[in-house]
Order: structure tokens, then C-alpha cells, then sequence
């Protein structure tokens, strides 16, 4: 009989759906921290992780584990190479939290071009007129670039239509049709997008070939007085390239979900300026969102032992090879 682990609270419809299935334990008794910690990954055949990092030395301490199964879609602290190794297959959640996230990004964008935050503080400090000229720009008639054309990117591409923007993608990954046909512009030459672009959106996954993508010279070929925003991983941006372009004044503003090293520990200097909005990694988690996430996760647990796993929720597939 399969034993799942959960060892991050997840909500409690996926927890639920578990403990309804016939043929499975469950331990959601909380964090890996106690003396019992070692027994606990010992027993398990699966695991559902939020945030945990995951990796060898926790692997050599579950030698019974088949599948892990993320909460969302980022996997950057799994060591999927270890998990591969070991015969251990991932799964995500493809689509639980793309909808959230995707709204998030145009909320960072709005709070970013109305000046919500500067202006929200101002009336408490009893500030009521803006004088002289509107630091505030319209969306509407903006142009966009978005930096992948995922499931996540190719919603803020609805929603940023909706608000009269011009919506330009680089995805080298996506058929350049498949882009046209929502009525995006393709941009080939990734540059050439960022010089075009008013608002930079960051929607890939922080891996080799991405990971720091947004240095100083990513930066520099912006658009002036650009916005960039990044709603994916922190590790994708440069936030010491970022904090000179902002400081510098080449870079008008920067919404952030997402920081280079989280949880933080100490905040970096870029969040000592006005001009930066920064929400601590909670782009997916709305109630809706997190509540998908946990009963994805759960079914993609069952669908794992009942043979059916969905191939769009696995990682390494290869993992299956020889198990």
C-alpha cells in the first residue's frame, strides 16, 4: 500500500482527496524537523513539496520513493538529475496556477504604471493632489514583450490585449503560427523586442539557459524608460544589473514576485528604491490557486500509482525507463 508524505501544508481539499482514496497512508504531520524526520522519508513512496528543496541527501533517506510531485510548476530546488537517477519520476501541475500567476503579472504591471503603491501611501501621509506632471502611463496603446509563451505567458498575452496593448513574444520553443494566431507579434531577434518594449515580462523557467538571462546587458538593451517585470524565478535576473539600471535611470520601474535567494533572509538593496514593487512569491497563491495546486498534486499522486499519469505533468519521464 502505497505511504504518501506531505510534509508542507498543503490545502485541505488535496489532503482529502487522499485520505478518500482507497489503497493509500498519508502523513501530513508537518515539517521533515523533528527526530523523527529520517523515519518519516524512510517510509515513503511518494511525496508532494511545496517549497522544500529536495535532493540527494533527502533521496539516500527514502529508499522506497517512487514520485514527487511539485506544488506548482517550478522544480529549480528538486535535483531532478538525482531523482532521474534514482528511477524517481517528478510531476508538476501544469495548469493550477497559471491563471493566478498570469493576473498577478498585469496586476504588477498596473500597481507599476498608475504608481498605486507611491500613490496609496501618499494619501495616509495626507497627500491628496499629484502636482505638476502625471507620473502615471496608460496601458492601453503600451507595447509588451513577453520572454516565454507557456501556459502562464500566453494568458498575460489575453489579458494584456484586453487592456488595448500591443503584444509582442519571444519563444523560440513556440511555432511562430501559434503565436500570430492569438495575435501576438513574433520577435525573432530578442533585442530588437527589448528595445521596442514598454513593459518586459519574464514567464520562463530558471534553468542553464536561462538562468541570469536579465544581466547588465539584457538590461542596457531595454527601451528607456522601460518596466520590467518578473513573476518566474528570481535566479533569472541579475538584481545588482537591475538595481544600477534603476538607479541609473535607464529602467523606469521593476515589479517583482520573486527574489534571487528565498526565503529572504536579509533584503537586498534593490528593495530600498521607490521605484521597485516587490510581493514575496505569492503570485500563485490565491485561494483558488492554491487550492488547485493541492488537489493537482494529489491526483497526479493517485494517477502515478493507477499507471495513468499524465505525460504533460511529468518532468523526467525518463526516470519510467527499465521501472
Amino acid at each position: 500500500m502505497p505511504h504518501i508524505l506531505i510534509p508542507e501544508e498543503i490545502h485541505a481539499d488535496g489532503v482529502a482527496l487522499l485520505r478518500a482514496t482507497p489503497g493509500f497512508t498519508l502523513d501530513a504531520a508537518g515539517p521533515l524537523t523533528g527526530p523523527d524526520a529520517a523515519t518519516r522519508l524512510a517510509a515513503a513512496d511518494a511525496m508532494i513539496l511545496r517549497g522544500m528543496p529536495f535532493g540527494q541527501a533527502q533521496l539516500d533517506q527514502a529508499p522506497r520513493l517512487r514520485f514527487v510531485c511539485r506544488h506548482g510548476v517550478g522544480y529549480d530546488s528538486v535535483d531532478v538529475p538525482a531523482l532521474t537517477a534514482r528511477g524517481v519520476l517528478l510531476g508538476v501541475t501544469p495548469e493550477a496556477n497559471a491563471a493566478s500567476v498570469a493576473e498577478h503579472a498585469l496586476m504588477l504591471m498596473l500597481a507599476l504604471a498608475r504608481r498605486v503603491v507611491d500613490f496609496n501611501a501618499g494619501v495616509r501621509r495626507g497627500e491628496w493632489r499629484v502636482r505638476g506632471a502625471s507620473p502615471t502611463f496608460e496601458l492601453g496603446g503600451a507595447t509588451v514583450l513577453l520572454i516565454g509563451f507557456g501556459r502562464i505567458g500566453t494568458r498575460v498575452a489575453r489579458l494584456c490585449q484586453a487592456f488595448g496593448m500591443r503584444v509582442l513574444v519571444h519563444d523560440p520553443f513556440v511555432p511562430a503560427n501559434t503565436i500570430r494566431g492569438m495575435g501576438c507579434e513574433v520577435v525573432r531577434d530578442r533585442a530588437e523586442g527589448l528595445a521596442a518594449a514598454d513593459i518586459v515580462s519574464l514567464h520562463v523557467p530558471s534553468d542553464a539557459r536561462n538562468r541570469g538571462m536579465a544581466d547588465a546587458a539584457f538590461l542596457a538593451a531595454m527601451k528607456p524608460g522601460a518596466v520590467l517585470v518578473n513573476t518566474a524565478r528570481g535566479t533569472l535576473v541579475d538584481e545588482a544589473a537591475l538595481e544600477a539600471a534603476l538607479r541609473g535611470g535607464s529602467l523606469a520601474a521593476a515589479g517583482l514576485d520573486v527574489l534571487h535567494t528565498e526565503p529572504m533572509v536579509t533584503p537586498p538593496p534593490l528593495l530600498a528604491l521607490p521605484n521597485v514593487v516587490v510581493t514575496p512569491h505569492v503570485a500563485a497563491s490565491t485561494a483558488q490557486g492554491l487550492r488547485r495546486m493541492a488537489v493537482n498534486a494529489a491526483e497526479n499522486v493517485v494517477a502515478f500509482f493507477d499507471g495513468r499519469m499524465d505525460p504533460d505533468a511529468m518532468i523526467n519521464p525518463e526516470a519510467l525507463r527499465g521501472a
